[in-house]
């Protein structure tokens, strides 16, 4: 599976040159928003908008191997592998254990969480999680390099993406029967785009209230307002 990462100022921006250089459109590739950018200040410390780009197997070429897809227990496996090498390297000590959601394993282990437990491995979560899901990218991109496919593995410690959306899911409940309440919109902390994600999915359905996002790169937040 053919690769690429790209930078520039804006996610869009950085989408095109890498469609541009592969030779392909947007609907042969998966494109993955590693970073969205940082304005800075005054232009210092501003960071550029970063994509990994994967072209997708063509459909024929699949089928013309003869080969089913790895399934998700291979995948399971060796991420499972590639996190104990990864924490071994860095010298973090912890147990990993394989969970998965549901009865028919996913191809591409997007129902897989490998969840680490252990003493004090809260340098492996970081700001806001930042650290966990640079691991949790750094895995993918190796075990989907190994198996030759794209994966979707989820990384966890202590349960803590669990917890960590409980938590969103309530305050984004609270927050929205205020600016019900009050018909003034709320303002949340910035978050990554996962965590938004998060808050917009559990106001979609919200009879008073609904969301939207401002800012840009690490600044990006979601803003509750009144339904109209």
């Amino acid at each position: 599976m053919e690769s690429l990462e790209v930078s520039a100022k804006t996610v869009n921006e950085a989408i095109q040159q890498a469609l541009a250089t592969l030779g392909k459109n947007r609907e042969e590739v998966d494109i993955s928003i590693l970073s969205e950018g940082s304005r800075g200040i005054l232009g210092i410390g501003s960071e550029d908008a970063r994509i990994l780009v994967s072209v997708r197997a063509p459909a024929e070429e699949q089928a013309e191997t003869g080969k089913a897809a790895p399934v998700a227990r291979d995948v399971a496996s060796v991420a499972k592998e590639v996190l104990e090498k990864l924490m071994a390297s860095l010298r973090i000590q912890g147990r990993v254990n394989v969970i998965t959601s549901s009865a028919s394993p996913a191809s591409d282990g997007s129902d897989i969480t490998l969840d680490i437990e252990g003493g004090d491995l809260g340098v492996l979560i970081g700001r806001r999680g930042e650290n966990l899901s640079s691991l949790q990218f750094i895995l993918n991109l190796i075990v989907s390099k190994q198996l030759h496919k794209r994966t979707r593995v989820t990384v966890d410690v202590s349960g803590y993406r669990v917890r960590r959306q409980e938590m969103l899911k309530g305050l984004a409940l609270r927050m929205a029967e205020r600016v019900q309440t009050t018909r003034q919109p709320i303002a949340l902390e910035a978050m990554p785009a996962y965590e938004r994600r998060i808050i917009h999915i559990a106001l979609s359905q919200h009879p008073g209230a609904t969301t939207q996002s401002i800012g840009e790169g690490e600044d990006r937040k979601v803003v509750i307002v009144p339904r109209k």
